[in-house]
């Protein structure tokens, strides 16, 4: 894919048509890890092809696992001390779950990434490991990568993460597997659960409780059972789609086959209060077909517990926003400061570039729903969903729109331009 991709959607008409988008990578990461833990042949189909899951996958054949076609040929009995560094690219949820696999390992390991992954907060996930008794070391006193890991003889422990993410909670939980004890992850924000479900589907020694305050994850050492599992659609990638209906006159949509369930559906409320015309059919545990049509947007205000559900489809909401009439705010939102790059920079330099009036703050934006008139060129900045929330905004221009760096988009969406062409 070139580092560089012109739209002209002059003359665009509606957007028409069923589609299905990549399989849920949050999903995709965790069903290899497990699959490489339990004990036998897991069967995992519709995996998402982007190079983020390449990754974790390749990481895992240089440990000893071994796949052919949907099958995983797991368990720890396989597993072995790669000779290399493990090379996890861009990808921030395979890294930080990947390490906590290998804290519970008895061998040396070493992770690293791009520039973009040696800048991002490692001691998040260090800290609770180190707790348990792994030994992390990295750049910055452990806090960024390269990550060197020398796993085994772990203990359980009982840990209130001081932000919401469902990385730092799968990473203490896989590695909790091999634990001695009981380990007890309390949120005060629940996150996505996907890693609960799995491990449950697994055969996992786990339990959950929410309460009124809080949601409580209760884990015992557990030897993982061989599963099948089917991943359904992405919602990140489903909102490109579900926001590009509503936005260009005349447009109806179906998305497959999408995972809504609980800490990921966020973005539908979202935008059902903009007034959004958003039908769910169920089509499966959690899953469901999404049909949108076109409709006029107004703003509302993005705050507080809703914003672990919806913190990677920011940049396309604010796509949404800039289209709506009033003034949407987005507020709590300071994890945005610590991804790929800082999107609360990225999204006002780039979409005040196409037009929008947009005012950052410390943890959120303010974004003027004024229209957008995108023209010229703009910048990813190497992140794949900032690529998209471009190419998605170029479709209410009447000019052609020059993103430099959309290759980003193969970490998560290599097919995204055909895909998108194939409604037009």
């Amino acid at each position: 894919m070139s580092g560089e991709l012109s739209l002209d959607f002059r003359g665009q008409g509606p957007l028409r048509g069923r589609t299905r988008v990549p399989g849920d990578k949050s999903i995709s990461h965790r069903a290899l890890l497990l699959g490489g833990l339990a004990e036998g042949t897991s069967t995992v189909t519709g995996l998402g092809d982007g190079d983020d899951i390449v990754r974790t996958r390749l990481a895992l054949e240089m440990m000893g696992i071994e796949f052919s076609g949907d099958q995983i040929h797991g368990g720890r009995s396989r597993l072995r001390e790669p000779e290399r560094p493990l090379d996890m690219g861009n990808s921030g949820t395979g890294t930080r779950l990947l390490a906590g696999v290998l804290s519970s390992l008895p061998f040396l390991s070493v992770l690293i990434g791009d520039h973009s992954i040696h800048r991002r907060p490692m001691d998040r996930i260090a800290v609770p490991l180190r707790e348990m008794g792994a030994r992390i070391d990295g750049r910055d006193n452990g806090r960024l990568a390269p990550l060197v890991i020398r796993g085994g003889e772990l203990h359980g422990i009982d840990y209130t993460p001081p932000m919401a993410s469902a990385q730092v909670k799968s990473a203490i939980l896989l590695a909790g597997l091999a634990a001695n004890g009981e380990t007890v992850i309390r949120e005060a924000i629940a996150t996505r659960r996907h890693t609960e479900e799995m491990m449950l589907l697994a055969g996992a020694a786990i339990s959950t409780t929410p309460g009124p305050t809080d949601y409580v994850v209760r884990l015992a050492a557990s030897e993982l059972s061989p599963f099948s599992l089917d991943v359904p659609g992405d919602p990140s990638q489903a909102a490109f789609f579900v926001v590009a209906a509503s936005l260009v006159a005349g447009s109806e949509v179906t998305v497959e086959n999408v995972y809504v369930g609980p800490g990921r559906a966020g973005f539908l409320d979202v935008l059902l209060r903009m007034g959004a015309d958003i039908t769910l059919h169920e089509c499966g545990p959690n899953a469901a077909d999404i049909l949108v049509r076109s409709a006029p947007l107004h703003a509302t205000e993005i705050a507080g517990i809703e914003i672990p559900s919806l913190i990677d489809e920011v940049p396309i909401l604010a796509v949404a926003a800039a289209c709506a009439e009033g003034t949407t705010t987005i507020r709590d939102a300071r994890e945005l400061r610590v991804k790929e790059s800082d999107r609360i920079a990225t999204i006002t330099s780039e979409l005040g570039a196409l037009g929008a009036i947009v005012r950052p703050t410390e943890d959120g934006l303010i974004i003027e729903g004024t229209g957008l008139s995108p023209r010229g060129a703009v910048h990813s900045h190497g992140v794949h969903r900032s690529a998209m929330a471009r190419a998605i905004a170029s479709l209410v221009g009447d000019a052609t729109l020059t993103v430099h760096g959309f290759e980003a988009v193969s970490t998560s969406w290599p097919t995204f331009s055909r895909d998108l062409g194939a409604l037009q």
